[in-house]
């Protein structure tokens, strides 16, 4: 399921726990596609405390306390990082990450956690989702089966890749638009492992956050930036991303786009990716200021020219998605629309 479906679920998982019908998910995937990301933005959302427990790193006696003597009887003592409605608040997330890289003696401590929501005699607050994620077999990961008593506690999701999520999350956290411009150009190279070959760098949706870094840090010292990109996704998409960054000299000027100059759009594929993803980004940054209508519409004026139909459709959607329905009151929308024809605007 692509993350924007997946995000959806999980909001609704997380509001059925007042309502006492919350299923525990489990989210499948393989490394750096996001899956604790997903988590984590839930929590963001519904201002609740997230409590991440990596059961790969745990004994069972983590999770089931520790035995002290009171008296004639034994008792538990409850671990400090379990939920706890005084400490953590009413409403939250326990996220067990990693849970089939558990060894077997933890999973089977987790069964009671996950379906009963409790351990002896600590139970989870009523106001907690219980979601858990973990990497297939098949992506070199040191993973276990996950038994069948444990896998029929949860409802399953695989996470999908998408580009047109990544690139709305990119633009939200403010991911470099070069790098946005590049996987727009060769959108095969959002995800690329080869789990035969097991690379140390490959490209995922969390190097590319590392790429964006390397470009911020390294952009000034030109063979030291080669390398780090290199070192975060991978000899050959690093040597593209730097060749397809080196290009952009030729990038027609943004301003003048802006104050809505007639401006030629350039030839080359590369540069109109480039020069697209750099418009939703300065239409972002303009989202608050008194001129926003009118440089929205100057982007859509610019749309209507690319010689790509499709080209001029990704440009709108992403700026749709991007800034919201006040593109809906720029004047320039409906001759765009027309513009396009049979091109479908929304995916």
């Amino acid at each position: 399921m692509r993350p924007s479906l997946l995000s959806s679920v999980l909001d609704q998982e997380f509001l059925a726990t007042l309502q006492g019908s919350h299923t525990p998910v489990m989210l499948w995937g393989p490394p750096g596609v996001g899956k604790s990301q997903l988590v984590a933005q839930v929590g963001q959302r519904h201002h609740v405390r997230v409590i991440d427990i990596r059961l790969s790193q745990m004994e069972p006696s983590d999770l089931r306390g520790i035995p002290f003597r009171e008296g004639n009887l034994v008792e538990w003592a409850i671990p400090a990082m379990l939920p706890n409605k005084e400490r953590h608040g009413a409403q939250g997330i326990l996220f067990l990450d990693e849970i089939n890289s558990a060894v077997p003696s933890v999973s089977a401590a987790a069964y009671q956690l996950i379906l009963d929501r409790r351990l002896g005699d600590y139970s989870v607050p009523e106001g907690w989702a219980i979601f858990a994620a973990g990497n297939r077999q098949g992506d070199r990961g040191v993973t276990y089966t996950m038994p069948a008593p444990l896998a029929n506690r949860f409802s399953h999701f695989e996470v999908e890749l998408n580009l047109d999520d990544w690139v709305a999350w990119a633009y939200q956290h403010q991911i470099d638009e070069r790098i946005i411009g590049f996987l727009r150009f060769r959108p095969e190279l959002l995800f690329k492992f080869d789990a035969a070959h097991n690379p140390v760098a490959f490209p995922s949706p969390r190097s590319w956050e590392f790429a964006h870094r390397a470009l911020q840090k390294f952009a000034s010292s030109p063979p030291l930036l080669l390398n780090t990109l290199q070192a975060c996704v991978g000899s050959a998409a690093g040597i593209e991303l730097k060749a397809f960054v080196d290009h952009l000299h030729q990038m027609p000027d943004l301003d003048a786009i802006l104050r809505g100059e007639n401006v030629k759009t350039p030839k080359e594929v590369d540069l109109q990716y480039a020069v697209a993803s750099a418009l939703v980004g300065r239409a972002i940054r303009s989202k608050h200021s008194p001129d926003a209508l009118q440089v929205y519409g100057h982007i859509l004026n610019y749309a209507k020219v690319l010689p790509l139909r499709e080209m001029g459709v990704m440009l709108v959607s992403d700026l749709l998605r991007a800034v919201g329905d006040p593109m809906f009151s720029v004047p320039e929308f409906a001759p765009w629309a027309e513009s396009i024809g049979d091109v479908m605007l929304y995916g």
